[in-house]
Order: structure tokens, then C-alpha cells, then sequence
């Protein structure tokens, strides 16, 4: 319980004296004990409080130390670190002999496997404790509360195959994101090292290509593995069953939801699926991703029978539990130079029962922005936005968009005001490779200091390629990300025909045996060619900053006139670089270099001013992916430009 302030002199002398006691006495308690803070799982003073056990006998604490014998190879001291439960485990306190001595036990096992794993069969291990074999002690022995373990290990020599076989196997090699996966190639040959986890691999890729081929219960029949001590060979022979070619069946389809809403026809349409395919288990993992792209259910399965039946299909099961239609969201942003945001969005994911999704989007900008007027209704960014969405019954991988918004934006350099229609439609042709055509409308009118006000009326078209092999999207560690955008319109008022074309490509390369250290670079170029910057509305025109180039304000960087005055430009470069180390399992650093050059002539010219950004950045790895901290400095700064800009989001910057 608290008081306030302003009501302690109305309380009765005991009460303050029963308060003061009570403060000393909590203070007394707090001083017998070290005071530990932790953030974000890091520890940083203070003692860390210790777990509490429910045990059975007395804790018990070892000391360990790990040896090989004299000629050994060194290696093997390597692999016991690494696969040790005693090590993992040893600064923590053990509940009783029985679970030291099952601790120790368990490490012959798991080392074991570990030099398997590495393709050396002759290994020996000796786990001693107190100077006695583990394996020899009686779990009901009782062990003293401190005991001195010792690991000696010899790793022995490497073996190679002596022959490796797979009958059976598929005559045609696996095909992953297309590159050639062969028995030779991930190691399973006569002379090559035989590790034992290159053996389950081989199997793996055995039953998999047959049943990419349609034989869907494929299993290993029958594995040989003899090891000749004396030649140093292993030898492995393996026999597989592709049984009964299968194709797909009837699907049941089963809604588990409490008020279910889902047309189940259409559901079992979405998943792509038609009775009499060729089974094929890459086609049942495309239909998870369709029906996860519909954005409805929490959960969405398809199980296969276990038994194909005699005319050779084979029934799928698909258990669906759906969303709560309706969900609602708000949300602040705050910038030192621009001042407060607010969101609020409002989305029905299931209108009639076919996953079709309406949104509606609010959002006010730039509330006490570092400008004139700051606190001025008409200084503000607006928009008001509605999207609807629908997956088309006749095409699985085809979608239709509709999205009509009113828009107001006013940054430094102009003001806009505009309505857009954006209708059309987006494709899906394979896991990396997607599409869309749409047809847009707007009417804008714009103000800036150069050009004065100026309306515009414009109708045309939009087409994109997108290709995304990037490993994690929020947090790439390889792959290669690339879009193209081509966007011809027709302007009414000047009659001017335009085409505008953006591309943007993006790699990543990893590095170190936990992929802790990346490499990203980035590269985007556009150019509208047909018609001056003056016959344009300024939010078409090209401006980078803030989000391309760190270190300088939003849409800041453009063109600067003869009065010193900044416009969009006609041609756009943009370059990034980014060094990624993560220095623990959630935190990294990163190094970056932002580069971006607006220029008024359609084609990029590099006598332009060239605007560059440096900067430093920290992470910290979330399950949403991790939560971006940089810290930006413009290096070659213009009239109006920050001296450093702090920019914080949620995954990689690109």
C-alpha cells in the first residue's frame, strides 16, 4: 500500500511509525542478500539467484577434465566437448548420485554416436569418477558430495567405405531448389569417409526421391552395416521397398472450430488436390502453404492414410480450426524530427465464408513534427484505406485486390493530396517466383515551393516479377531477393504518356560454422522516362532517404534547384552494405553503409550530389524476428539535413 504525498501529514503517529518500521525492516532484508538485474536473459550485476531443487538425496557437484591418451588424436577431445552432457551440464548442481552416475552413463552413448557420426569406429572411451569406470558402479552406490570425473578418450582412425550400395534406388537424381542432390555427392561412395549420419542420409534421400515419383510408402527394407576393424572399411548395404504406386484419393476435411464458417468445398478446392494425381508429397506441402496463404485458420493439416487402397489411392484427411474473423489493432510511432503517428486498422478475414478479407486502414502523421506550425490540423499526413481480398476458385495461385485509399501527405519539401484506385491481380507460379498486374486510377493534386499547385488525372497499369529465395525474410542468412516493376500510365491533363520502372535485387551470404557472421548487399535503380519532373505530381517523382539511406530525413534527398529548393528527380540509385555478427544466441552488431544519388534526367547522371549514410546497429533475436536498433550519421550534409538519425523496427533493414 502507498500514500500520497499531500495526505501523509493527516495520518496518526502510529501509522507513521508503523510505515517507518516497516521501511527499515524491508531495507534490512534486502541488505542480507545480493540484489541480481537481468534484460533480455543478460546478466548484469549481482548475484544470480540459484534454482531450487526438489530432490531425492543429497546435490552433488563434480569437477571434469577431459584427456586423450599419449598419440591420440586431438580431435577426439574436441568431439567429447562437444556432445558431453557432464560438460553441458556442469556448472549446475546434481540431484543424487543416481542421476551423476546416469549423467555418466549416458556421455558413453552420446560420444559414441559423436565419433560414429565423424566415421571413426574404432574409438574408446573411458568415463572414470573418483578414479573408478562408470559403467562399473552400481546405481545405488552413494558418491561423496564433490567427485573428480575424468573423460579419456582415444577417437581412433577415420574409416572409409569399403562399398555402398542402395538397391533399388530411383534412377533419377533429387532435384532441391535446383541443385542436383546424388548418393556421390553427399558422400555415400566406395573410399569416401564413413560417417554414420552420410548412411541415414542416404536412406532419407532414397525414400523421398521414390516418393516424389508416387510410391508414398517407400521404406527401408533391409540395412547391412558390417565394420572391418583390421582394413578399415565399412561396408553398407541397403535395400529399399517402393511398394504400390499411390494417387491421391478423396479428401475428408473436418472443421475442429467452435463456430465453424468455412465453405468446406471451397476449402478442399483451395488445397489444389484432385482425385486420381499422381501422389506427389511436394504438391501436399503447397497445399499447406495455399491454405496458410488465406490467412483464416490457426491450424491447418493434412494427414495421409497409412494403407493405400487396392485401386491405388490413397485418402487424405484435413483437419482445419479457424481464426476469430474479426480482429482490430492500434498503433504510435515517434520521430524527433516528425513527430507522432497513429494507426488503427479494423480486418474481417472471412466475409461469406470463402476467406475473402476486407481492410480498412487509418493512420495520422507528423503530430508535433520538428516544422512550422507543427500543432496546425493541415500540417498532418492522413490516409484512409480499404483493401479487399479474394483467392480465385478457378485458380488456386491467383488473387484479386481491390484497394481504394484517400491520402494526404505533407513532407518538408511538398504537400499531396490524392485518391487511388489499385485493382488487379497477383499470381504465384512457384515457392521463389511471383507476379501481379494491376490497373490504377488516381487523381492527385500536389504544392510544392518550386512548381507552385498542380492537378493531375492518371490511368495505366502495373506489372511486377518477384523472385525470393531468401532463407528467412525477417532475417536472411542466405539466398537471393529481386523485383522488377514496370508501371506505364497516361496523364490526362498534359496528355503525356510516362513509363515508370523500378529494380531492386538484394543477396546474402553467411559465414562461420554457426552462420554467425553475414554479409548483405543491396542495389536499387528507377527511371521514368517520357515527360519532365515539372508535368509530374512530386509524390511520383524519385526521393530517397530515412529508409533507403540512413542518416538523413524521409523522402529528404532529391534534386536541388538554383533557389536552393529540393524536388523529386527523374532517376534513382540506391546502394546498401551491411556486415552482420551476432555475438551471442540473441545478440549481434551490425556495420552498414547506405549510398543513394537522385538525378533529374531520366538516365542516372553521376555529377549529382552523391548522399551517403554511416552507421552502427544492434539486435536482438525475437521469435517475430529481431527487434533493429541503428544509428545513422549523413556524411556529407546539406542545409536541413540531421546530424544523426536513430531508426528502430522489427527485422533486418533489408
Amino acid at each position: 500500500m502507498s500514500y500520497p504525498y499531500t495526505s501523509l501529514n493527516t495520518l496518526s503517529n502510529r501509522m507513521i511509525l508503523t510505515i517507518f518500521v516497516a521501511t527499515i525492516s524491508l531495507f534490512c532484508a534486502i541488505s542480507q542478500q545480493a540484489v541480481a538485474f537481468e534484460l533480455f536473459h543478460i546478466h548484469l550485476w549481482g548475484k544470480k539467484k540459484q534454482a531450487k531443487f526438489d530432490t531425492i538425496g543429497e546435490i552433488k557437484y563434480y569437477s571434469l577434465k577431459i584427456v586423450a591418451p599419449d598419440g591420440a588424436p586431438m580431435i577426439g577431445v574436441k568431439i567429447a566437448k562437444e556432445n558431453s552432457n557432464l560438460i553441458s551440464g556442469q556448472k549446475k548442481p546434481i540431484l543424487g548420485s543416481v542421476d551423476l552416475l546416469s549423467k555418466a552413463r549416458n556421455d558413453y552413448r552420446r560420444i559414441l554416436a559423436a565419433l560414429y557420426a565423424d566415421g571413426r569406429y574404432g574409438g574408446t572411451i573411458s568415463i572414470t569418477i573418483d578414479g573408478k569406470e562408470a559403467a562399473y558402479i552400481q546405481l545405488k552406490t552413494k558418491l561423496p558430495n564433490h567427485v573428480a570425473i575424468t573423460i579419456t578418450i582415444d577417437a581412433g582412425p577415420l574409416y572409409h567405405f569399403g562399398h555402398a550400395v542402395i538397391h533399388e534406388f530411383p534412377s533419377s537424381a533429387n532435384k532441391h531448389r535446383n541443385k542436383i542432390i546424388s548418393l556421390h555427392n553427399i558422400g555415400y561412395a566406395a573410399g569416401e569417409i564413413a560417417k554414420s549420419g552420410i548412411i541415414f542420409k542416404a536412406e532419407k534421400l532414397a525414400i523421398e526421391d521414390w516418393r516424389r515419383k508416387g510410391y508414398a510408402k517407400a521404406r527401408i527394407a533391409r540395412r547391412e552395416v558390417v565394420v572391418d576393424h583390421a582394413l578399415r572399411k565399412v561396408d553398407a548395404d541397403i535395400r529399399i521397398i517402393k511398394g504400390q504406386r499411390a494417387y491421391f484419393g478423396d479428401m475428408t476435411v473436418r472443421n475442429i472450430s467452435r463456430q465453424p464458417r468455412m465453405d468446406l468445398g471451397y476449402v478442399t478446392r483451395m488445397t489444389g488436390l484432385q482425385a486420381g494425381q499422381i501422389y506427389n508429397p511436394s504438391d501436399i506441402a503447397k497445399a499447406n502453404r495455399r491454405l496458410a496463404r488465406l490467412d483464416v485458420f490457426r491450424v491447418a493439416i493434412i494427414r495421409e492414410a497409412n494403407i493405400i487402397k487396392l485401386d491405388g489411392k490413397l485418402p487424405l484427411n484435413l483437419i482445419v480450426q479457424e481464426r476469430s474473423p474479426r480482429r482490430v489493432g492500434a498503433g504510435a510511432t515517434y520521430s524527433t524530427f516528425d513527430g507522432v503517428g497513429l494507426e488503427t486498422y479494423w480486418l474481417h478475414r472471412n466475409l461469406f465464408g470463402r476467406a475473402q478479407r476486407l481492410h480498412f486502414d487509418a493512420k495520422i502523421n507528423q503530430i508535433g513534427g520538428n516544422h512550422q506550425e507543427s500543432y496546425n490540423l493541415q500540417k498532418y499526413s492522413y490516409l484512409l484505406e480499404t483493401t479487399y481480398y479474394t483467392a480465385l476458385y478457378f485458380h488456386t495461385d491467383t488473387d484479386f485486390i481491390t484497394n481504394v485509399k484517400s491520402e494526404r501527405e505533407v513532407l518538408k519539401y511538398y504537400t499531396s493530396t490524392g485518391i487511388y484506385l489499385h485493382t488487379g491481380f497477383t499470381r504465384i507460379f512457384s515457392d521463389e517466383l511471383s507476379g501481379q498486374s494491376y490497373l490504377n486510377i488516381s487523381r492527385i493534386k500536389t504544392k510544392d515551393n518550386f512548381f507552385d499547385d498542380r492537378n493531375f488525372t492518371m490511368i495505366g497499369l502495373l506489372g511486377g516479377l518477384l523472385y525470393d529465395s531468401r532463407d528467412n525474410k525477417m532475417d536472411a542468412h542466405c539466398g537471393v531477393y529481386g523485383q522488377l516493376i514496370a508501371e506505364p500510365f497516361y496523364e490526362t491533363k498534359y496528355r503525356n504518356s510516362v513509363a515508370k520502372i523500378i529494380a531492386e535485387g538484394c543477396s546474402y551470404w553467411s559465414f562461420g560454422k554457426y552462420d554467425q557472421f553475414v554479409f548483405a548487399d543491396r542495389v536499387k535503380i528507377g527511371s521514368i522516362i517520357g515527360v519532365e519532373a515539372s508535368e509530374l505530381p512530386s509524390n511520383i517523382l524519385f526521393f530517397v532517404g530515412s529508409t533507403g539511406v540512413r542518416g538523413y530525413g524521409y523522402r529528404s534527398i532529391g534534386v536541388r534547384t538554383s533557389n536552393e529548393d529540393v524536388i523529386g528527380g527523374r532517376s534513382l540509385i540506391e546502394a546498401s552494405i551491411e556486415s552482420r555478427m551476432l555475438l551471442t544466441q540473441h545478440v549481434g552488431v551490425v556495420g552498414f553503409l547506405d549510398i543513394g544519388l537522385i538525378s533529374k534526367n531520366y538516365f542516372p547522371d553521376l555529377h549529382e550530389k552523391t548522399k551517403i549514410g554511416l552507421g552502427l546497429g544492434g539486435r536482438y533475436k525475437t521469435g517475430l524476428g529481431p527487434i533493429r536498433l541503428d544509428v545513422a550519421m549523413p556524411l556529407n550534409r546539406s542545409d536541413g539535413d540531421p546530424r544523426i538519425g536513430f531508426y528502430i523496427g522489427i527485422g533486418q533493414a533489408f
